[in-house]
């Protein structure tokens, strides 16, 4: 199992994983762009190459001949749950509960990539918790013929059911570094699961997880100076979970960077820009830190070493960047992927109590991680003076501008069930509106899926 675990862990970060050889195609991380920008928190700012651009115009999730990102999201995840699936068996099957302390560790992991596969599969492919509602095949066992869609209460409890036995399995389990999953990153996983149900028993539930996390000491809020220095190292202390990459992985343009990263070999650093939405940013406040991480760099000499925060194209080039500050310097790809950082379980604790009227916990969860936002306790002072939904706005705001480009609006979105409006410098549909139920902001199931499962032929929405 142990082999087939660093396998499942590679294909998270492989070209091409996706079944397809479009440059969009590089795993987990792509995925974490085609929702930033379906929230429109991430705008599509400028067209050269048409990267992204059909898709952040909503043309793609709508057509599921379209491969991306209706195909990739669908084959990329189902090859994880099938790879989870050999090694939940070879570790003794869904059951077991091996005496083997290194088995026991691989059988948790394979037990949380599963959950963590279907928790993003019934995001991406309904369109918001609805317990009756059947919306994906479940296999659970290698070998599995063609399954029908089961309701989505059905594939929560499996998440749920194997997170719980990951938390349990994992207990004693010491991982070798970031790139794999600990008991903590399994608890992450499960409060996300229980957050996007919308019920108040679950919510609790969230918050006490993302409490033990918390509270366990093995993360720290990542300072002011961290959250502008460019994101590249998984062993920052803030970091729970993500991929160490080298020059082996042999990733280059079509990765997370290459669309991202100005200085990188990227799309980005030839105006094909993704950026922070401007109403959003305009809504940071002045002495707020990651008022610095967005706008346009500048030349100086041959290089672009200066930037102007606040200018398009808003870039996050004093967020996410290769340290060398060089446009197109990083061409194989070191710089380390995010997946999890413990600031998302701040939020996540603060805006659960929030939900359940635990306000003055909600509060001091919110002002814990502004405290290395801000240099001076007084521009946060006002968090003190918010309710009821005040308040909840406010930590929905912190989360946006905290976790841009990190995959994470989406998941927010469609769960606290917000409607999101697009500022000035979207390319496409500036100034619309879109709910997070809207159909478009949902992936299609695939046209091969509906063509070789006998047993699905309709759409989720």
């Amino acid at each position: 199992p142990a082999a087939r675990l660093n396998g499942i862990y590679s294909q998270m970060v492989t070209n091409y994983i996706g079944g397809t050889e479009e440059q969009e195609d590089f795993g987990h991380k792509s995925f974490d762009i085609f929702s930033d920008l379906l929230s429109s928190d991430l705008a599509q700012i400028s067209g050269n190459y048409n990267r992204f651009v059909q898709h952040a115009d909503l043309l793609w999730t709508v057509d599921a001949s379209r491969l991306l990102p209706n195909f990739t999201a669908w084959r990329f995840y189902y090859t994880i749950i099938k790879s989870a699936n050999l090694i939940i068996a070879d570790a003794g099957g869904n059951d077991a509960i091996p005496e083997d302390v290194a088995l026991k560790g691989d059988l948790g992991q394979a037990k949380a990539l599963r959950a963590f596969a279907y928790f993003y599969l019934s995001q991406f492919y309904a369109l918001e918790y609805e317990a009756d509602k059947k919306i994906l095949p479940i296999y659970t066992f290698p070998g599995q013929k063609a399954q029908p869609k089961s309701a989505m209460s059905e594939v929560y409890n499996l998440m749920i059911s194997d997170l719980t036995s990951a938390i349990d399995l994992l207990s004693s389990y010491s991982r070798p570094n970031k790139n794999y999953i600990n008991q903590n990153v399994a608890k992450g996983l499960l409060a996300y699961v229980y957050s996007s149900m919308g019920q108040s028993n679950t919510n609790i539930l969230a918050k006490n997880l993302a409490n033990e996390i918390i509270n366990s000491g093995e993360f720290t809020l990542m300072t002011s100076d961290e959250v502008t220095g460019g994101f590249t190292q998984l062993k920052t202390s803030g970091w729970m979970w993500g991929a160490d990459l080298t020059t082996a992985n042999g990733l280059g343009l079509s990765s997370w960077h290459g669309f991202m990263d100005f200085f990188s070999y990227s799309y980005q650093a030839v105006g094909n820009n993704r950026g922070i939405d401007r109403g959003l940013y305009d809504q940071i406040a002045p002495n707020d830190i990651r008022k610095q991480q967005f706008g346009s760099p500048v030349r100086v000499g041959t290089e672009f070493k200066g930037f102007n925060a606040g200018q398009d194209p808003l870039i996050p080039a004093r967020k996410f960047y290769n340290l060398d500050l060089r446009r197109f310097g990083q061409n194989v790809i070191e710089d380390d992927y995010i997946y999890m950082r413990v600031a998302e379980m701040y939020l996540l604790s603060a805006e659960m109590a929030a939900v359940e009227g635990q306000e003055l916990e909600a509060k001091n969860m919110l002002k814990q991680l502004l405290s290395q936002r801000f240099e001076d306790a007084a521009d946060y002072a006002y968090v003190d003076g918010l309710s009821g939904q005040n308040l909840i706005d406010e930590i929905v705001f912190q989360t946006k501008i905290e976790l841009i480009a990190e995959g994470k609006s989406y998941l927010l979105m469609k769960r606290r069930k917000l409607t999101n409006k697009r500022g000035t410098n979207h390319l496409n549909r500036a100034g619309e509106s879109f709910m997070y139920n809207d159909p478009r902001l949902t992936f299609s199931i695939p046209q091969d899926e509906l063509i070789n499962n006998p047993f699905i032929s309709t759409q989720n929405k």
